[in-house]
């Protein structure tokens, strides 16, 4: 009876460590950091880059995602940046509006700093495949809420509903993996030299080196026509300088 017990009592034992240590190695829904920041887990998995857009003529290639990975929930904001870089560049102020007029350059300090504050190296810009895996959330349509373009306001500011101005981020309605603004208000800065087409033979995230004709954009903002707020469309700028309509968020390892 006692011999029973026992072997049944381990049985139970190793299962619960089974499962304590499942949960251990199992990333959160979400985090944040410790300037507040929030930031969303985006599963791993596949996409056909490209999909449902052609307006820069290029390839539709698959993208393998092999690992999840955080990314931000919002635009990083006017008081993020503060709290971190002690000014704020913006052209539109506000403390919840997101950052704009800033370099690639101005935000690759603005990771340093991150990454020494938080004591690691985990935050980095996403690459252009790995952005628009996440706006994409799984879908394969023109914009992650579908094809409608007369939907777009309920998901996005752009030209014919933003007033000719950037707005606080989150009031919008966010994809299916609850990220917010992925279409319009700002242009997002990825870590990809920009390619006119892609290299059909590219089968997992380009990491992109060097600057070529700028470095990629994705998203549209607030000045674009719908066209521009795609899920697919890519645009480019040089590294050196900011813009109005310019921001970005952060890409957090798992």
């Amino acid at each position: 009876m006692t011999g029973k017990f026992s072997k049944q009592s381990s049985t139970m034992v190793d299962r619960i460590m089974d499962d304590s240590e499942e949960k251990q190695h199992k990333p959160a829904a979400s985090v944040k950091n410790s300037l507040g920041m929030e930031f969303v887990l985006v599963p791993a998995g596949e996409i056909q880059v490209g999909l449902k857009g052609y307006e820069d003529r290029k390839m539709v290639h698959k993208v393998i995602v092999s690992k999840p990975f955080y990314l931000g929930k919002y635009l990083v904001t006017q008081k993020e940046w503060k709290n971190l870089m002690g000014t704020d560049p913006s052209c539109f102020e506000g403390d919840d509006r997101p950052v704009e007029c800033v370099s690639w350059y101005d935000v690759q300090e603005f990771i340093a700093k991150l990454n020494k504050k938080e004591g690691n190296d985990k935050y980095r810009l996403p690459s252009a495949a790995e952005w628009e895996y996440a706006c994409r959330a799984g879908t394969t349509t023109q914009y992650y809420f579908g094809d409608n373009e007369s939907q777009l306001s309920k998901y996005a500011w752009y030209y014919e509903n933003a007033g000719h101005k950037t707005h606080a981020v989150g009031l919008k309605e966010p994809n299916a993996w609850g990220l917010y603004d992925m279409h319009g208000n700002v242009w997002e800065w990825c870590r990809d030299r920009y390619h006119r087409r892609y290299k059909a033979s590219q089968a997992a995230i380009s990491l992109g080196t060097g600057f070529g004709s700028g470095l990629v954009l994705h998203g549209g903002s607030w000045v674009n026509y719908p066209g521009k707020c795609k899920s697919s469309y890519r645009s480019s700028f040089h590294p050196n300088y900011g813009y109005y309509s310019l921001g970005f968020r952060l890409f957090r390892s798992v």
